[in-house]
């Protein structure tokens, strides 16, 4: 809502002011978004034809009738007042989903259909109205037959042929041919009247003919009809009347006074035919005034007077003057301006909500004054059910305490005697929180130094209030932003810190919503080198250049014109990235070359001229013309005087203009200062003058080398003093203290002065008090401080001029005021209403203006937070500051931290600063969604389960109500599986999730959550473990227990013994392999089941327990307890001190080739009867 339903509402209980309150809900061309299927909106006609529609009776009539709405409306028409059954006649089609007819009149008379049309377009909310349609159709008629006698006229006397054409609709076009279809000539003395008479001022005797004929054209059948030719023959009058001169009088309008009217808007058209001999001059004038300017023209060899876009001021009495050099006369045409119904302010459409207020207002002028009658739905609001909500005041609909279900549409009939004016407006009674309609995150980019448009279209019901932001500050109309009353937020002039993000709230009493947009001001497009003026010889090659400056993120296009035209089609001109050359230039290309850079934001074009010369069989060098000569001064005068030279020799380049420089001895001796430029083609030029000056004058002259040099000046011209001929200008008041003003202007100039002894007259007095001028004089200062002077008062300011020849002209008066103080008073009445957890409105009321002491600036809020509501905060948090610019006493603090008790002070300022502060305002925010989870990891725990802990939120923003855990498995081509969800209670902080798959990568996701919902998440990822690196692990962890042993030298010489047995071992086992034998091993395990030594399991990938079968020790790779932990006693020998993986072999000589694994090998299964490939441990068995 904007200001003035701020004070509806606030004004409601009250029950006064009630028609200043509806017009808070006055808004222009509101419309439903019809995008929300739930949202109903009454028909609105969109499309209609004219009001006055002629048909052509070789077409189809189409009568267009468009409408929207929500639900789409029906359609019905009527015609000359009663109901069109458009089913019943087949003629007759209207179109799907729309309310145009379409009436085919093949075989038809059209007649049939004419008369006066209405569509009305009507839902379940209401009924629309079309104009009412008179359909009419194009007429040509016939000449009438008739014997035209021929015409016997004396010379010189006035004659007027008739030509009278049938009425047709529309009125047809007259002009007058001959018989070989040639238009007769016209002029001064014989024209076509505006009525399509033929008149003559005066016949001559070559006017004897025999075929002036008349001619009308109808535009519609585009057929063209001719009158029947009169013959004229015209007698020579000489011997009777030897001079046949005579005075002006007037054919038409005849006698000296005539009436016409005009509407207002249409064009006026006056006409004054005389005749007379010689034949007479007519002019025109206005009595009692002037011709409009730029709207009146004159036409037929000044006969007639044309005035477009008549309004009301061009009323009176015009005079139209026959001059001949007999005498004169004159006809004065008294003009009466009337006018059809125009509106002054039309209904516009209304949304209220329910229990509100609102009016329809319809105000409408013409002459005579309109008749404005009201109609609801259609139907005449005297003859419509009654509605306790709603009467009629002043021509206007008030509503108020509208109910749902209430909406309908209002028509207003505006109408005199010269035509009528209908509208439509509906009203719908909706209760809809905003909507910003304005995309999100919508990218604006304009160039430096050009205007920004901002869009912030919004709707809602009741009217949202839209708050504009930028980083926190809200932005007011004023100063560098100009907010219009569509809400759009214009930046006049972008500058590069006018980039940002700005944020709009719309708000009303059912909620806010926000929209972000971003601006991005770029570098403007500039040519820093730009083409330059070329001379060429024929034949040779002429090269311009085009460098541009541009944004980075601007690609600028270059186009190159020639004479404002597209480049000749020729190879021979090539366009490079910065330049355009002209390869064996010809004479044709010589012209006008224009460079234009253009961006997607803007364009910058520089042009430049090529010339070409014909080369010279013994060229001559080129040089600076030599400097003019023999000045002289004539024709002088007080303020202006007439100087006149000689040039000199061009030095074969052409001139281009003489330069004339003046030096003024008496102010500024030794300084010329450029006074004007002349075109070649003269050498006189008439210079005006400034009183009280010693002029000395020269002259340069200028071609494609440079300036001559100077001539040798003129002798000096002195003028006489005078008063000054202006005043100083750039007059201020600046308040400096609370009891002083600064008055400060511009110095004039030495030759500004016009005479000795310039001072200034300074003057002031206090405003609207009635006092007398306070005056001054001073010299050759700039300032004058006033002292003693009220706080910020009024003051009118004038500075003058003066010499000892006398003053200058009547000083402007210029307003200001004395200096400022701090205001005095601090807002009181400071109200906080919370919107939601980050966003709360603060109103006030306003420091008296008298209390400001000066102007007032805005209002500054400064609020800080006090502590959490949660928990207590570590240390108080510094204040923050927000500035409202205007008298506004109101605005919106957000950022915000919910859950929090915040303190806020209100001051007014000015321009001296800040005035008393308010007194302290608590208020305190609501819960919001919570912060992050300060921290989560995943910890491995065994193979098919983890540990996920997490750390707390650092912002509760309330009372923690939980977490929400989510886990999924990712695959390894980094697919989701399906995510499983958990519930965990507000004081645990880690949680052991069983039953894993193991070797998997999980995806983990938490939220912290109170009764708000849920905020931010975390993410993390783990694994589970498979059994070998388990294993490696428990291995490492032993080895790096056992250390000290493996220091011992019984330690190492034990393994070597060990290992050379194992040695030999495998030697022994190769050797029978490859005799084709079986491992003894196989055999051995067959023969001696122990019970001790287990297979690998297969389901799980680890290793069973093996026993020695003498100390039942558990060899190393033996499965570690479950709970994770390794027993002291456990042997060191591991399965990863031989290998992991690869298959065990030896090359002939003995050598180890490989690495031993569990993996079952094919060859090996091929030839032995276990499917295990050998291994160390196996060959340890079959030994022991």
């Amino acid at each position: 809502t904007h200001p003035a339903m701020d004070m509806k509402r606030s004004c409601t209980l009250c029950g006064g002011a009630v028609m200043l309150l509806l017009l808070g809900h006055m808004t222009t061309a509101l419309e439903v978004p019809l995008d929300r299927e739930y949202l109903p909106q009454p028909p609105t006609i969109t499309h209609q034809s004219l009001k006055d529609y002629i048909i052509d009776p070789r077409e189809n009539i189409v009568i267009h009738c468009e409408a929207k709405g929500k639900p789409h409306p029906s359609f019905s028409w009527t015609r000359n007042g009663t109901h069109f059954d458009v089913e019943k006649d087949s003629k007759v089609i209207m179109k799907p989903n729309s309310g145009t007819l379409v009436i085919d009149i093949s075989g038809e008379k059209a007649e049939a259909y004419e008369g006066v049309y209405q569509c009305i377009a009507r839902n379940e909310h209401g009924s629309a109205m079309s104009n009412n349609i008179v359909i009419r159709q194009s007429r040509s008629p016939l000449w009438s037959k008739e014997k035209i006698e021929p015409i016997t006229v004396q010379r010189g006397m006035s004659l007027v042929l008739q030509c009278r054409p049938p009425a047709g609709l529309p009125p047809p076009i007259i002009f007058w041919m001959d018989n070989n279809f040639q238009r007769l000539p016209q002029n001064s003395r014989v024209s076509q009247a505006l009525n399509g008479d033929l008149y003559f001022c005066n016949v001559l005797m070559e006017d004897t003919r025999n075929d002036y004929i008349c001619y009308a054209r109808f535009p519609h059948t585009q057929t063209i009809q001719q009158k029947q030719p009169i013959n004229v023959n015209v007698l020579d009058s000489r011997c009777f009347y030897p001079s046949g001169e005579r005075a002006p009088t007037f054919m038409n309008p005849p006698g000296t006074h005539s009436t016409t009217m005009v509407l207002k808007g249409d064009t006026l058209q006056l006409e004054c035919i005389a005749d007379g001999l010689p034949t007479p001059d007519i002019s025109w004038s206005k009595v009692n005034g002037d011709l409009p300017s730029g709207r009146f023209s004159v036409h037929s060899f000044q006969k007639t007077l044309k005035i477009t876009e008549v309004t009301e001021a061009d009323g009176g009495d015009y005079r139209c003057l026959a001059k001949n050099r007999l005498g004169s006369n004159h006809h004065i045409i008294t003009v009466v301006v009337r006018a059809a119904p125009f509106w002054i302010s039309a209904p516009q459409n209304l949304i209220l909500a329910p229990k509100e207020s609102g009016m329809l207002t319809c105000r409408a002028e013409g002459n005579p004054k309109p008749t404005v009658t009201w109609s609801v739905n259609g139907i005449p609001i005297e003859n419509s059910h009654k509605d306790p909500s709603r009467k009629i005041e002043n021509g206007n609909i008030i509503l108020s305490d509208v109910q749902t279900g209430s909406s309908s549409v209002y028509q207003c009939n505006a109408s005199n005697e010269y035509g009528y004016l209908l509208a439509n407006a509906f009203v719908s009674v909706l209760a809809e929180p905003p909507r910003v309609l304005t995309p999100p995150n919508h990218v604006y980019s304009v160039v430096t130094n050009s205007r920004a448009l901002l869009d912030c279209a919004s709707f809602g019901s009741p009217l949202p209030k839209i708050t504009w932001f930028k980083d926190s500050q809200s932005i007011v109309d004023g100063d560098s932003y100009i907010i219009h009353k569509n809400n759009t937020l214009e930046i006049n002039v972008a500058r590069p810190l006018n980039s940002g993000k700005y944020t709009c709230i719309a708000s009303n009493s059912l909620g806010n919503k926000e929209n972000h947009v971003y601006l991005e001001v770029k570098e403007a497009t500039r040519i820093i080198r730009q083409p330059g003026y070329k001379v060429v010889q024929r034949n040779s090659m002429a090269v311009f250049e085009c460098k541009v400056k541009h944004d980075p993120s601007l690609f600028p296009s270059m186009i190159w014109l020639k004479d404002n035209m597209e480049l000749p089609d020729d190879t021979r001109f090539e366009v490079g990235s910065d330049s355009l050359t002209i390869h064996d230039v010809r004479e044709d290309d010589e012209g006008n070359y224009t460079c234009i850079r253009n961006t997607t934001l803007d364009q910058d074009s520089a042009s430049a001229m090529l010339t070409v010369v014909v080369p010279k069989p013994v060229p001559k060098p080129f040089d600076q013309p030599d400097p003019p000569t023999d000045l002289e001064l004539t024709d002088q005068r007080e303020r202006s005087v007439q100087l006149t030279w000689t040039p000199g020799d061009e030095n074969n380049s052409p001139l281009q203009l003489f330069l004339i420089q003046y030096e003024d001895s008496l102010h500024k001796p030794g300084v010329w200062v450029n006074m004007t430029e002349v075109s070649v083609t003269s050498t006189t030029a008439h210079l005006e003058l400034s009183p009280y000056a010693y002029y000395s004058f020269r002259v340069l002259a200028l071609n494609d080398v440079g300036l001559s040099e100077p001539s040798a000046p003129s002798r000096q011209y002195r003028t006489n003093p005078a008063r000054p001929d202006g005043n100083p200008s750039d007059v201020e008041v600046i308040g400096t203290s609370p009891d002083s003003m600064t008055i400060t202007w511009r110095e004039l100039t030495g030759l500004e002065s016009n005479g000795p002894g310039l001072q200034y007259k300074v003057s002031w007095r206090q405003k609207d008090l009635d006092q007398q001028w306070t005056s001054l004089t001073l010299a050759n200062v700039s300032q004058y401080v006033v002292t003693g002077t009220p706080t910020f008062a009024p003051y009118e300011v004038t500075v003058q001029a003066v010499n000892d020849y006398g003053s200058g002209p009547r000083p402007e008066v210029v307003l200001g005021y004395s200096g400022e103080d701090l205001p005095n008073v601090a807002p009181e009445n400071v109200k906080v209403s919370v919107q939601n957890g980050t966003v709360a409105e603060v109103r006030w009321d306003a420091v008296p203006l008298s209390t400001v002491q000066g102007r007032l600036n805005g209002y500054k809020v400064s609020y800080w937070k006090m502590r959490s509501l949660h928990k207590q905060d570590p240390e108080p948090v510094k204040p923050q500051e927000l500035i409202f610019h205007g008298s506004e006493p109101e605005g919106l603090l957000i950022g915000l931290h919910p859950y929090s008790q915040y303190t806020l002070n209100i001051r007014a300022f000015n321009r001296k600063g800040d005035g008393p502060t308010s007194s302290n305002h608590i208020f305190e925010t609501p819960e919001g969604v919570p912060g992050p989870p300060a921290d989560l990891k995943i910890k491995n725990l065994n193979l098919d389960s983890l540990i996920v802990k997490w750390v707390p939120p650092v912002e509760y923003n309330g009372h923690l109500t939980g977490y929400l855990l989510k886990y999924q498995p990712i695959n390894t081509t980094d697919e989701l599986g399906p995510l499983k969800e958990l519930l965990l209670p507000a004081n645990e902080t880690s949680i052991t999730l069983e039953n894993l798959k193991h070797s998997t990568h999980y995806k983990f996701y938490l939220n912290a959550m109170t009764i708000k919902g849920s905020g931010p998440t975390v993410t993390t990822e783990g694994f589970t473990m498979d059994w070998f690196i388990l294993s490696y692990l428990f291995s490492a962890a032993m080895t790096s227990k056992q250390v000290d042993i493996a220091t011992q030298g019984w330690f190492i010489g034990l393994m070597c013994a060990i290992a050379l047995l194992i040695l030999v071992l495998l030697i022994v086992c190769f050797i029978k392999r490859n005799k084709g034998g079986k491992y003894p091993v196989k055999e051995k395990e067959d023969a001696h089941q122990d019970p001790e030594i287990q297979p690998m399991k297969e389901d799980d990938g680890t290793f069973g327990e093996y026993s020695d079968t003498e100390d039942h020790k558990p060899l190393k790779g033996s499965r570690t307890p479950s709970n994770g932990t390794v027993k002291k006693d456990d042997s060191d020998d591991s399965l990863v001190d031989y290998g992991e993986g690869g298959d065990g072999q030896f090359n002939e000589d003995g050598s180890f080739i490989g690495q031993y694994s569990g993996k079952k090998e094919k060859d090996t299964a091929e030839g032995n009867e276990s499917s295990e490939a050998p291994s160390p441990v196996n060959a340890m068995n079959s030994f022991v």
